[in-house]
């Protein structure tokens, strides 16, 4: 059994809920799921009550204290404001006491008003919102069904989440408009204040059609130079002033704790994909006939995690090339995405991501910032932690840094006297 299968047990299950099926409001020419082409079906597809009430009492009754539902499409918002507010009231009536419930929304932002931002803000929702860059380069590829670009209509939505205080995070697809210009990138962020950011390298392939290879939009070498310029103009010597998902995942990975982003972590995460009709599968990037669990309105949640489809899934993650076992950077990306890795044989998820070449550029370029800034936090860490009061390691016992080395060779020297 591998040690995906075994870590997985401990963490809860994550939700994603393909909330209104593919249908959406815009027609961006890379997206991987949604082929509406900005006219959403009407009426708009959502979970039908009963099957709604179904499954979220089986997930409250296994939540073991921690409920996450993540919302994503097409365009969640089409679903209407009353169906969000069932959904909370379904959650707070099935959930055993002190459970804590965190709902996350990927949105294109364009339909976000007043009456949805005091939503969120009531109920603590995280808000993704897509956003490409400033206006020129957004616009290129994120537009409406009639072919008018979305920036203005985001940039709308993302005032009124501001005015409602409400927490939200900005992903940027990097593709051949905006890779050469990482300066332009990082100058908009700052200018905008937007403090918490994510890349997503962009692809063209379905997700309903997992087994055929994908076409790339930007060359790995693009990507890498893209990372290391970017990393120059975030790092601020060492100090950061703005979150950028990738970077703060590697310095996890060197103060010794998982990563965040399932791209790059030891495992796949222990996740189910709804669609509107209840089929379910074990990611987004995998929605097709032979990865399908199930229908959680005809087996019950537990039958499905144990189907043998999961469980073979799982195993794709950790099944890495061997040239990535071998990797001085394997602890960073643990071999990508199974998705990425078809890209020579579609029947083979053992070749090595179609990124690597630019994740080792990334790596090796910011490898010794990276160690010099997470030393720095290991030392903060240690100074707290004694003044705390709490008892340190003996010189031979295991480091509390989670590194597997003896104190004396690793943070006791971090400790000023």
């Amino acid at each position: 059994m591998s040690a995906c299968i075994l870590t997985s047990r401990p963490h809860p299950l994550h939700v994603m809920w393909k909330t209104v099926s593919e249908d959406c409001n815009l027609a961006c020419d890379y997206c991987y799921y949604s082929t509406a082409g900005g006219h959403p079906h009407q009426p708009v597809r959502v979970m039908e009550p009963a099957l709604l009430d179904r499954f979220i009492s089986q997930y409250m009754k296994r939540s073991s204290g921690q409920a996450v539902f993540s919302w994503q499409g097409g365009e969640p918002l089409l679903a209407g404001l009353p169906y969000f507010e069932h959904v909370v009231s379904l959650q707070a009536k099935y959930a055993p006491p002190h459970t804590m419930i965190s709902n996350a929304l990927q949105t294109n932002g364009t339909l976000i008003n007043e009456s949805w931002a005091r939503f969120f803000k009531r109920y603590h929702f995280l808000i993704g919102i897509s956003l490409d860059g400033p206006e020129p380069i957004h616009d290129t590829h994120r537009i409406t069904g009639s072919g008018k670009g979305s920036f203005d209509l985001v940039m709308r939505g993302l005032h009124h989440l501001e005015q409602a205080g409400v927490e939200y995070n900005i992903l940027t697809v990097i593709h051949e408009d905006n890779v050469k210009k990482p300066d332009e990138l990082m100058a908009f962020y700052h200018e905008q204040n937007f403090a918490f950011i994510q890349f997503i390298p962009c692809m063209d392939f379905v997700s309903q059609q997992s087994g055929m290879s994908g076409r790339f939009r930007i060359t790995p070498e693009e990507y890498g130079e893209f990372l290391c310029r970017t990393f120059d103009l975030w790092y601020n010597d060492g100090l950061p002033e703005v979150s950028i998902r990738m970077f703060e995942n590697m310095l996890l990975a060197l103060l010794h704790r998982p990563a965040e982003l399932c791209v790059h972590n030891l495992c796949c995460p222990k996740m189910m994909v709804l669609e509107t009709n209840g089929d379910a599968y074990p990611c987004d990037f995998f929605i097709d006939e032979e990865h399908k669990l199930g229908n959680v309105g005809q087996d019950d949640l537990d039958v499905l995690l144990a189907k043998q489809v999961y469980h073979d899934f799982l195993q794709m993650k950790p099944n890495v090339n061997e040239a990535c076992r071998k990797c001085e950077y394997l602890q960073f990306c643990h071999g990508g995405c199974p998705r990425n890795r078809n890209w020579l044989d579609v029947n083979d998820r053992t070749e090595v991501d179609y990124f690597c070449r630019g994740y080792k550029m990334f790596y090796a370029h910011a490898y010794d910032r990276m160690e010099t800034l997470a030393n720095r936090i290991k030392a903060e860490q240690m100074q707290e932690y004694r003044k705390s009061g709490n008892p340190l390691p003996g010189r031979n016992d295991p480091c509390l840094c989670g590194s597997g080395k003896k104190f004396k060779n690793c943070c006791q020297s971090r400790i000023r006297v």
